[in-house]
């Protein structure tokens, strides 16, 4: 991809991404933690992304969790801002304040610092959501190890476009 300020790995799969989506007439959305917005920022970068992306929610604190994705704090307390049940609820949330027909969620610990015994530095987790699916969106927790903030991020943003793919 030409003059994007993003890397061509990104720009090539965001592309797939809204074109993909385009020819079924599909909306996404996403709601960013880990990421801050590279995800959607990604989608912005190709032309025509307006016919597929919706809306993107940059829910770095869990207090914007709560308010704008409507996580309950019970989650956040029980499980922690990086868990499965914290994500599914914000794809989740994210589908209920959009007018997307799919959606992806994604929190991290992406490091230096912020690294538990459980949720060590490189701990990411996503959920997908589809409008209509019945039961719960799906979810997958990845460790991308002791790799630099940066590149957890850009592991984080392409492993979301991924599950945006029909």
């Amino acid at each position: 991809m030409t003059d994007s300020v993003l890397p061509d790995d990104i720009g090539g799969l965001a592309a797939k991404v809204v074109a993909e989506n385009a020819a079924i007439g599909r909306k996404i959305a996403v709601a960013e933690s880990c990421t801050g917005g590279l995800v959607a920022a990604a989608l912005t970068e190709v032309p025509g992304s307006s016919a597929v992306l919706d809306r993107g929610f940059v829910t770095y604190s869990n207090e914007a969790k709560m308010e704008s994705l409507g996580v309950a704090s019970d989650i956040i307390e029980t499980f922690g801002a990086v868990s499965i049940a914290c994500v599914w609820a914000m794809a989740e949330g994210t589908l209920k304040n959009s007018n997307a027909d799919v959606t992806v969620a994604i929190s991290g610990v992406a490091g230096p610092d912020g690294g538990t015994e459980l949720k060590p530095v490189g701990t990411v987790v996503f959920a997908r959501s589809i409008r209509g699916d019945e039961g719960e969106p799906e979810g997958e927790l990845k460790n991308f190890g002791q790799l630099s903030r940066a590149e957890i991020r850009r592991q984080a943003t392409l492993c979301a476009l991924e599950l945006l793919l029909p």
